[in-house]
């Protein structure tokens, strides 16, 4: 997508339909996988990960019909584990991973989740920074954990994201991005 084909950030941001992951959608899914990752996931994987129920969730970023983005996540107790989030290269440096992040996020918070978890590659610096903003900070390494290179995974982990401080951080990171999210917004005065 050219510059002059862009739509205006905040704006766009704002349109996207952030909704459950479904069986219909994995077509999408599947050709941004493919684009995303060496060693992409398969449709069973998908399809098994959409059967688990309420121990995962999975959403997709809708730009009209048009995936543009998803992101899955693993609820072990009080902990939340990033499984995959990828964005439709065609839409990089759009905030759609900011957005995806944050509504994850904010998932989690609704359950009482207090630490989320993930994995990134090592070279992979341009999602560190993300996941960084994010207050995700580095706590291990998984030696050759991308079997397809031998590529080691950097382990982040986030704390206290159920706390006032992390929402603080959480709605300054989406007013930066221009996302607008009048359910949390509402809900400050809890930590008041």
């Amino acid at each position: 997508m050219s510059e002059l084909e862009k739509p205006d950030l905040s704006k766009f941001l704002n349109s996207l339909d952030l909704t459950t992951m479904r069986k219909r959608h994995l077509d999408m899914v599947l050709d941004i996988e493919h684009r995303a990752y060496q060693n992409p996931w398969s449709r069973t994987v998908f399809e098994s990960e959409l059967s688990q129920g309420i121990t995962r969730s999975y959403i997709v970023a809708l730009n009209g019909r048009v995936v543009v983005g998803y992101c899955g996540v693993l609820y072990v107790v009080d902990e939340a584990h990033i499984t995959n989030i990828a964005v439709d290269p065609n839409w990089h440096r759009m905030h759609i991973g900011t957005r995806l992040l944050s509504d994850m996020v904010r998932r989690a918070w609704n359950r009482r989740i207090g630490a989320i978890t993930l994995e990134v590659r090592v070279s992979n610096f341009n999602a560190q920074r993300l996941y960084q903003k994010f207050g995700f900070q580095p706590a291990g390494v998984r030696k050759g954990y991308y079997q397809e290179s031998n590529e080691d995974a950097l382990i982040m982990w986030a704390y206290d994201v159920d706390s006032p401080e992390y929402h603080e951080r959480l709605l300054n990171i989406e007013a930066q991005a221009g996302i607008v999210v009048e359910s949390l917004r509402r809900r400050r005065h809890i930590w008041s």
